[in-house]
């Protein structure tokens, strides 16, 4: 199986830094989630905060993308003391370009939102793995088997 190539691209990160792809360090663990301080992604960052220690010791660098601004990225980071950063996607150019808007049924409405997805970004910079319509429970321990594997 070949490995898909992973489009470049850089976004305003939390800590006011700007992060670009080709230049962050690989292994790493992309996930994208719909909203801030939400249960689900309150959830899913908290499992990735606790076991960032081993993703760190596995040689992998871990990052969260939503549409949030980055002011709410700030306080979200800091509500969840989240070790690793998030970016600001809120022209949606970075969900586009992995596929993750989605229309999904929220309370029996059809809304457009980020669908819950995770990829792994290789050594290479190409795509070793990805997770979409992603269940929270577990699957942060999922990605860290992944990346022990690469």
């Amino acid at each position: 199986m070949s490995a898909t190539p992973c489009p470049d691209f850089t976004l305003p990160s939390t800590g006011d830094a700007s992060f670009t792809l080709s230049s962050a360090p690989k292994p790493l663990v992309l996930y994208f989630y719909p909203k801030d301080n939400t249960p689900g992604c309150s959830n899913e960052a908290a499992a990735f905060r606790d076991l960032y220690p081993a993703f760190r010791a596995a040689g992998a660098e871990v990052v969260g993308i939503s549409r949030d601004s980055l002011k709410s990225h700030e306080n979200f980071r800091t509500r969840f003391e989240l070790p690793f950063a998030l970016l600001s996607d809120s022209d949606e150019t970075v969900c586009t370009l992995f596929d993750v808007i989605k229309m999904k049924n929220m309370y029996g409405k059809q809304v457009r939102g980020i669908e819950r997805s995770t990829f792994l970004i290789g050594r290479d910079g190409a795509i070793a793995a990805e997770w979409r319509k992603v269940k929270v429970p577990g699957h942060a321990e999922q990605v860290l088997e992944a990346v022990k594997a690469l």
